[in-house]
């Protein structure tokens, strides 16, 4: 427990899966955490917001902020980052989980969603890295983590997995690929500064209210899907770790915690995680 204590975590997509997920477990771990989503209150199409979040926290005795802002708005990025420096501190803990994820046949997709998502998923995390990457280096103390998937995995055949034939996430996967670069990349440059950059995806899938609401999981990949807490663990590793050459990974959550050794735990921190 404290693995986080005196730290201050910006978590982008806090109002639901796995970003709440990965903010509860901040907190419990003693950081302080701005909240961040495009909306605070209830979208009916899909469970949790970021008052909620908010309320879990704080009812575990947490402290955290939620900010409203739209991701493909370079002046909400702005402002998100300057209300959670003015009101918590500076961000030692940058974790960039929100996400579009369309899936769609290519021949479906128009220019404006692909613009969307890739203002989402690669523009936002790059921009908003630019913005806290400064302070860290001076600090020499920082943390970033961008939430990728393993859909950016390039595909091997003929023949062809039948998901990469028809699950549509041609869009998604390119996305997540160049986040994936990009966080290697930064690790790189950064390396022996301070600063650790990593990409974390999970093994399979994982059953967010989201993913659940939007149905982009097929039926025959739920059974094995992947517990929230294990990308959690995955990601609080990669978050509070001192070892500076744990950077520049494409990291992926089962293998990385049999990699260190680290056990599974409840979100609050308090107990080994048992399914």
């Amino acid at each position: 427990m404290n693995e986080a204590q005196g730290r201050v975590a910006l978590v982008t997509g806090a109002s639901r899966g796995i970003g709440a997920a990965i903010a509860q477990r901040l907190a419990a771990e003693g950081a302080a955490v701005a909240l961040m989503a495009r909306t605070l209150d209830p979208d009916p199409r899909i469970p949790g917001t970021l008052r909620e979040t908010l309320a879990v926290i704080e009812a575990a005795g947490g402290r955290a902020i939620a900010i409203k802002g739209n991701l493909t708005d370079a002046a909400d990025r702005a402002h998100a980052i300057a209300e959670a420096e003015s009101t918590l501190g500076p961000i030692d803990i940058l974790v960039s989980n929100a996400a579009m994820a369309v899936y769609n046949p290519f021949e479906q997709y128009t220019e404006k969603r692909s613009h969307v998502a890739f203002e989402v998923n690669f523009h936002a995390p790059f921009s908003m890295a630019q913005r806290v990457l400064p302070g860290m280096l001076a600090r020499r103390r920082g943390w970033i983590l961008n939430i990728s998937s393993s859909t950016a995995i390039v595909p091997t055949g003929p023949p062809f997995d039948e998901f990469v034939r028809t699950g549509g996430a041609i869009l998604y996967a390119a996305t997540k690929a160049a986040l994936d670069r990009f966080s290697a990349g930064l690790g790189a440059e950064t390396h022996g500064r301070g600063v650790l950059v990593n990409a974390l995806s999970p093994v399979a899938a994982v059953l967010t209210p989201g993913a659940d609401a939007h149905d982009v999981i097929p039926e025959e990949y739920r059974a094995s899907a992947e517990p929230v807490e294990a990308m959690v663990e995955a990601a609080l590793a990669l978050c509070v770790s001192t070892d500076p050459d744990l950077t520049g990974r494409v990291a992926y959550s089962l293998p990385l915690l049999e990699e260190l050794g680290r056990p599974v735990r409840t979100l609050d921190g308090a107990a080994p995680y048992s399914p």
